[in-house]
């Protein structure tokens, strides 16, 4: 029996469907990779200016300033529309893996891709850029989503720039972040500080989540190979390692827009 959410997307934007409903391309998806460890072999030495590690930042706004009040995309009777482009210098495996990892989100929220059309102002623009990275929130207008091939095309690293895209910011940069984890800033690759900034978020009532696809792992950045962020109540973790959404981060979203329980 086919899912209900691959039920509706047909019904929605039946030209997606017809491309993501057949087999992704294994070679894709055949190694789990965290998103730090992509992100930081895709962003290593890039000249794009960002911020967070792979957030950029935008003249119109501070990104950092982007939270549950501003940046989001309208809703529309009940569904959040995001039109789409994807670049037509990836492959068709590419693209499927790019389109697989957007589906992703329809089980479990009210967030519905769809394809740009002419009529579209905003659409997130999926490119072959310099590395991983994306804005943070609506931005309004051609608003681009870098995912660099042979380094970016994991559904874990998809998920994290989309994620973004949203408006959700990094699991680590949380207002309440020193409550879970100690930032260990001797170990930290200089340059880099700022990467570990604190930011006044909105958490929306969801827990500090170690398994969030939007944490790094406790190594991030770090300039001798010792932990950058540590567990305040339990040291030994290890975490940082998702290869896709938690539960957390899909109540986020779910709360971020209003999606009906």
């Amino acid at each position: 029996m086919i899912p209900v959410f691959f039920v509706l997307l047909f019904v929605l934007v039946p030209s997606l469907t017809a491309v993501s409903l057949k087999a992704v391309d294994t070679n894709q998806t055949r190694k789990d990779i965290d998103v730090t460890e992509a992100l930081s072999k895709a962003n290593a030495g890039i000249k794009t200016p960002l911020i967070f590690g792979d957030i950029a930042p935008t003249i119109k706004r501070n990104a950092t300033r982007c939270n549950a009040t501003v940046c989001k995309w309208p809703k529309s009777g009940g569904i959040v529309y995001i039109p789409i482009q994807i670049n037509s210098k990836y492959t068709t495996a590419e693209r499927k893996l790019i389109i697989y990892s957007l589906m992703s989100f329809y089980s479990t929220t009210c967030i519905r891709f769809i394809w740009r059309r002419s009529s579209h102002r905003d659409f997130l623009y999926f490119f072959s850029g310099s590395g991983c990275w994306s804005y943070l929130g609506r931005q309004g207008g051609r608003q681009r989503v870098s995912l660099k091939k042979n380094g970016c095309l994991y559904k874990s690293t998809v998920q994290h720039e989309v994620n973004h895209a949203l408006g959700v910011h990094h699991e680590h940069a949380r207002s309440d972040r020193d409550n879970f984890v100690r930032i260990l800033t001797q170990n930290i690759r200089p340059g880099k500080e700022h990467n570990f900034e604190k930011v006044q978020t909105n958490n929306l009532g969801t827990p500090y989540d170690f398994n969030s696809v939007m944490h790094y792992t406790k190594f991030a950045f770090s300039r001798n190979r010792r932990p950058t962020i540590l567990s305040i109540a339990n040291p030994n973790l290890d975490f940082g390692r998702a290869t896709t959404m938690s539960v957390n981060d899909i109540n986020r979203i779910k709360r971020l827009y209003g999606c009906c329980e």
